[in-house]
């Protein structure tokens, strides 16, 4: 990747140097996407540099996909008994069923009665279902305003002026972290990382010079990840395993070093 300039260069300047992680993200107007392109055809250095910043892009895409919840397969089995199955098609006209009339009788004074503790019960079951459901559903928004807010600020990363990338693979995943200087701040994407197991999380570190700095939780082997704290001089990343909720300190070997280059 080119060497760290860390000035803010206007982008309707003479540099075109400074446009890679825009260009990646597809944030220049047209007027600078044809003049970087023609920039493109003979700088290998920003070639370069604009591969890693669309890859990095593609594995902030792929961090924020997920499955179903688990739930949802539980709730469509709980329901399936309730589902009305409908009767069989039979040929010619259907003979009148026959009860006695004593059955009759007793049925039409209680029908009255049943009819009200029906009502009742599914007034009951529908109102405690609408409450679960309006919970869950406020649930999921918090929890896609969270996912969204995560991948707006990476990607206010990746398209920041000075913006550099290191990428490291371990177990048959791979994780990039993003920094600016120029902003201070860093974000890890993370994909197809061996899953951290029943009780464990990773946990990101900054390197303050060999001392590790806690720089936020990432429960799953896929993710995005705005790291927490400034960069304040920081050599570069350390993940390690951790128990869940964190640790103060790294209690083991790192799984992935990424160092600011």
């Amino acid at each position: 990747m080119n060497a760290f300039r860390p000035h803010t260069v206007d982008r309707h300047a003479a540099d075109p140097h400074t446009l890679t992680g825009a260009y990646a993200a597809h944030a220049l107007d047209p007027e600078e996407n044809d003049a970087f392109e023609r920039h493109l055809e003979h700088c290998p250095s920003c070639a370069q540099e604009t591969a890693e910043f669309a890859a990095a892009l593609a594995r902030l895409g792929a961090a924020e996909t997920a499955a179903p919840p688990p739930a949802l397969k539980a709730r469509v089995l709980a329901a399936l008994p309730g589902v009305r199955q409908e009767a069989p098609r039979v040929d010619g006209p259907v003979p009148p069923r026959t009860r006695p009339a004593r059955l009759r009788r007793r049925f039409a004074r209680r029908a009255p009665g049943l009819a009200l503790a029906a009502c009742l019960a599914l007034a009951l079951g529908a109102g405690a279902l609408a409450v679960q459901q309006h919970r869950e559903a406020e649930r999921a928004r918090d929890r896609v305003a969270a996912l969204a807010r995560q991948q707006e600020s990476v990607t206010a990363l990746l398209t920041a002026p000075d913006a550099r990338t290191a990428t490291a693979a371990t177990g048959g995943g791979t994780a990039t972290v993003v920094w600016s200087a120029a902003r201070g701040r860093a974000g890890l994407l993370a994909a197809g990382l061996p899953a951290p197991g029943p009780g464990r999380t990773y946990q990101l570190w900054y390197d303050d010079a060999g001392t590790m700095r806690p720089a936020g939780l990432l429960p799953a082997g896929t993710g995005t990840l705005l790291l927490s704290g400034p960069l304040d001089g920081a050599a570069g990343v350390g993940v390690t395993l951790e128990p869940a909720g964190g640790s103060p300190h790294p209690t083991g070997a790192p799984v992935l070093l990424l160092p600011f280059a």
